[in-house]
C-alpha cells in the first residue's frame, strides 16, 4: 500500500490517514526479502510515526542483521535509532512453537504407524 502510494504520488496522504491509529504492528520484519524501495517507504513510515504514534515490531533478525533488511547502515541504524527510543524490547529466545509443534505430531504420527504394524 505503501509503495503504490509512493508511486502516485500519495505517500504523505497515506501515512497521515495511518497517523489515525493509536499502533501499528508489523509482523515478521525481514522474514520475506523487500526491495530497496520497499525498505524506503517502510523507513518513512517509520520515521513518520517517531514520537507520534506506537508501533510493534516482530523480527526473527537480531538488530545486528537489520542492514539486510534496510540495504544500507545509516538507513539501518536511523530506523533502529527511532525504533529503540522510547522502546520497550522484548527479546524471546524460545524454540519455535511452531517446530515443536510439528515435532509432536511426527512423533504421534511415527508412534501411531508403529501401533498400527503391531497390531498387523
Amino acid at each position: 500500500m505503501l509503495l503504490v502510494a509512493k508511486r502516485d504520488l500519495r505517500l504523505a496522504k497515506v501515512i497521515k490517514k495511518l497517523s489515525k491509529f493509536d499502533a501499528l504492528i508489523i509482523d515478521d520484519l525481514g522474514y520475506v526479502q523487500q526491495s530497496r524501495e520497499e525498505m524506503e517507504v517502510l523507513f518513512t513510515l517509520l520515521a513518520e510515526r517517531y514520537e507520534r504514534g506506537s508501533v510493534m515490531l516482530t523480527s526473527n533478525l537480531p538488530f545486528s542483521k537489520w542492514e539486510q533488511i534496510f540495504k544500507d547502515a545509516m538507513t539501518t541504524a536511523a530506523a533502529i535509532d527511532r525504533l529503540v527510543h522510547h522502546s520497550i524490547i522484548l527479546e524471546l529466545n524460545v524454540p519455535s512453537y511452531r517446530l515443536e509443534k510439528a515435532k509432536r505430531q511426527d512423533k504421534e504420527s511415527s508412534q501411531d504407524k508403529n501401533l498400527s504394524k503391531e497390531k498387523k
